[in-house]
């Protein structure tokens, strides 16, 4: 049974920094796309960024470009978002994902099938 558990949220004034953590659990980590997704009160869930299983390839929501950077421990079965330059607009639940299979980053929700609970992240203005 797969099992992801965000931490590092909370609250940050406009322009800090926060670092995501999603820990992994129940099967070969290393061998599928990560990826983390956000949502708003009142909004659709977005991707954010994404990491294929070598970390070679990468790819972030335009909105994140310059500031977010996500990354992979495969020997800590861990994923991280590093997100600097905070904005309000930030501001969401922040979810870990998974899927069952490598290759390209998909960017749509519903190509993933595991999720975490989610961590908050407040960004005052």
């Amino acid at each position: 049974q797969v099992q992801l558990v965000e931490s590092g949220g909370g609250l940050v004034q406009a322009g800090g920094s926060l670092r995501l953590s999603c820990a992994a659990s129940g099967r070969t980590f290393s061998r599928y796309t990560m990826a983390w997704f956000r949502q708003a009160p009142g909004k659709e869930r977005e991707f954010v960024a994404g990491i294929s299983r070598s970390s070679v390839g990468t790819s972030y929501a335009d909105f994140v470009k310059g500031r977010f950077t996500i990354s992979r421990d495969n020997a800590e079965n861990t994923v991280y978002l590093q997100m600097n330059s905070l904005k309000p607009e930030d501001t969401a639940v922040y979810f870990c994902s998974t899927r069952d299979a490598f290759g390209p980053i998909p960017r749509r929700s519903y190509e993933y099938g595991y999720w975490g609970q989610g961590t908050q992240v407040t960004v005052s203005s």
